[in-house]
């Protein structure tokens, strides 16, 4: 298993390294679905990945924002998944920003074994193996020893979409109102990353599974909880549920939960 993690952080080095030179040569941008911003460092960085992972791991699967996103219930399959997300924050990178990341999680038997994500503007490796704890570039890491919700700093995100944002406002006004400050960074797997190393206090949002798969177990394995602030549907498994993440430090997770559950 740990050479699973060494193929993994060193996977994401690569990828980040090609990310960050791309970006100085200057870069293409195209419009998914109209809204969703893609770089050709996200296409390239995804076959890059791809064709690392089938050249050495070939009877297994990959889920992936950019070639092949429609692996649905990637918790079911017999054959372990790669859970990979080539650029989290491509608006960011798109636009000279530092926080964004080659995120890469791997999954074996219905659990994400294996995360690393690897922001290549900080030189910033995070990484975790499932019951083994978190790491930032080879030193342990552990969430915040905040407490009080009224001193804790959240971090959120908002969808490409624009047509629900109601209920979204609605969690900005009770958060404001009830924790120290809110944070809109961009990054979804860099916000749980810095959940982990204690640089914010909560975290809460809803994701695509490439968004959060390697940072969410980075988050747990640093001593985060971890669930979601409404019902699961039937059928779904928590570790892989995208919709209305909260993770937060162990003493905050109940008070900020039910604050967003009333929201929801």
């Amino acid at each position: 298993m740990n050479k699973m993690l060494d193929f993994a952080c060193g996977l994401a080095r690569e990828a980040g390294g090609l990310i960050a030179a791309e970006r100085q040569a200057g870069l293409r941008r195209e419009f998914k679905q109209g809204t969703e911003l893609v770089t050709q460092a996200d296409l390239k960085a995804d076959q890059l990945i791809c064709d690392r992972i089938r050249s050495c791991f070939p009877g297994h699967l990959i889920l992936s924002e950019e070639s092949s996103p429609d692996l649905t219930d990637a918790w079911r399959e017999p054959q372990p998944v790669w859970i990979i997300d080539p650029i989290d924050g491509t608006v960011n990178y798109a636009h000279g920003h530092r926080q964004s990341a080659v995120s890469i999680a791997w999954a074996e038997r219905g659990r994400i074994e294996i995360g690393a994500v690897y922001n290549p503007f900080s030189d910033e490796m995070f990484s975790a193996r499932r019951g083994q704890g978190a790491s930032l570039n080879g030193k342990e890491i552990t969430v915040s020893g905040e407490r009080q919700l009224s001193r804790a700093l959240i971090a959120t995100g908002f969808p490409y979409e624009k047509d629900a944002l109601a209920p979204l406002i609605r969690r900005l006004d009770v958060i404001l109102h009830h924790c120290a400050d809110i944070r809109r960074l961009g990054s979804a797997a860099l916000d749980l990353c810095w959940l982990a190393c204690g640089r914010l206090d909560g975290f809460y949002e809803t994701l695509s599974l490439w968004d959060f798969a390697a940072a969410g177990l980075i988050a747990r394995e640093a001593g985060a909880r971890y669930g979601h602030f409404s019902d699961l549907p039937p059928g779904t498994h928590p570790e892989f549920h995208n919709e209305n993440i909260v993770a937060a430090t162990p003493a905050i997770f109940g008070p900020l939960q039910a604050l967003l559950r009333d929201t929801a």
